[in-house]
């Protein structure tokens, strides 16, 4: 049922246009539902913009009573008729602050922001760019490093890297704010591998060792780094067992089948395309493997296992050396043979030290990054922005 108080324009509250580039699954988007979800409806009355289509998470947000509006614009590029469909929104719609989210948006919103005379704030969710990764995005990149000098008053950012990258190619320093993603320590949260749903869904017995990894098949996610390395375990564990989820994660991929049937490990693997179960499929897993090569700033799954009592091994981009501190293993990005053996080191831990490294994970969570620690720093944030005009 809709909440009609979180859609009530209520001149007393602050009005918050959030402007996103995509509304499909992904950490970013899912980071921007959960603000939207706990934010207070008191105090804030919220509306969100999507460049492109409206997607899974979309969907997601409306159901919370939040208006989504989706301009259904090409990914193959900026349009200017789409351009100006924004730029007429946001003068109807007449909002207090704009709160953009990832490049493109950055880029769109901001223009469009700052010519209706409405202050911007961007959000910044990438570390780096990918040396492969999307010519476009990489001038888009260049255009807001210029334009950070005079549009937005403040940038935030989740990532003390991503801060640190952007900086270096030309974000105006002085304007960052580092606000990390929040974890509901609530939805996830320990449970027993007898009771998992994932491991009686794949006929998986209580004590067989399961490697999760939970990310959409691309290029920054290195999948095949997790292939190699997991051809390597299997050498040491023959009967390790690795499930894989997420977007084009599936049998009919036939670049990630050919890297698994070349590593001849095709008996050890699970393909299950995006699920909508995440927090029951973490408490089937023994731990989390986070692969990526480039571009995470805050790769939110690490924290979603950690806070399901999941030790973590991560390659280092990013903030993921911040997120799991002493709690797992961090191992350099595009090194299979030590991504091996970060895997090897948790698997073979002991019940009792597998269980106390669980338990470490969900307290840091706990203690640093809880949804509503996180969701009061971006209500202060906002109030701020507003009261320094």
């Amino acid at each position: 049922m809709k909440n009609s108080s979180r859609v009530s324009m209520d001149p007393e509250k602050i009005k918050l246009v959030f402007i996103i580039t995509g509304l499909n699954t992904g950490g970013a988007e899912m980071m921007l539902y959960r603000l939207l979800q706990h934010i207070d409806p008191a105090l804030f009355a919220c509306q969100v913009i999507c460049l492109t289509g409206e997607g899974v998470v979309g969907e997601k947000i409306r159901a919370l009573g939040i208006p989504v509006k989706a301009l259904e614009m090409s990914t193959r590029g900026l349009n200017p008729f789409f351009f100006i469909k924004l730029l007429t929104l946001l003068r109807q719609e007449k909002p207090d602050l704009v709160q953009t989210w990832m490049y493109h948006a950055d880029l769109m919103g901001g223009l469009a922001g700052w010519l209706s005379g409405i202050p911007v704030v961007w959000n910044i969710r990438n570390s780096t760019l990918h040396p492969d990764g999307n010519r476009r995005t990489k001038y888009v990149v260049k255009a807001c490093a210029l334009l950070s000098r005079f549009i937005p008053p403040r940038i935030i950012t989740n990532s003390q890297v991503a801060r640190e990258y952007h900086v270096g190619v030309g974000y105006r320093a002085g304007k960052f704010e580092v606000i990390p993603n929040g974890f509901d320590i609530e939805l996830f949260h320990p449970g027993s591998r007898v009771d998992s749903t994932l491991r009686r869904e794949l006929a998986l017995g209580e004590m067989e060792l399961v490697v999760g990894n939970v990310a959409r098949f691309d290029p920054q996610k290195d999948h095949r780094t997790f292939v190699e390395a997991a051809r390597l375990l299997v050498k040491r564990l023959p009967g390790v067992k690795f499930v894989l989820c997420g977007d084009q994660v599936t049998w009919e991929n036939d670049r990630l089948v050919g890297w698994i049937n070349e590593a001849d490990i095709r008996a050890n693997f699970y393909l299950l395309g995006r699920r909508d179960d995440i927090p029951g499929m973490m408490t089937g897993f023994d731990i989390l493997v986070v692969s990526s090569s480039a571009g995470e700033a805050f790769p939110s799954v690490l924290g979603e296992a950690m806070a399901c009592g999941v030790p973590c091994v991560a390659t280092d981009i990013g903030d993921s050396g911040l997120i799991i501190g002493d709690t797992g293993v961090v191992v350099p990005p595009g090194e299979p043979e030590k991504l091996a053996q970060g895997m090897l080191k948790l698997l073979t831990l002991t019940e009792n030290e597998k269980r106390d490294s669980g338990l470490k994970a969900r307290k840091r969570v706990v203690e640093q990054f809880n949804l509503p620690d996180i969701v009061s720093r971006y209500e202060k944030f906002y109030s701020g922005i507003l009261g320094s005009r």
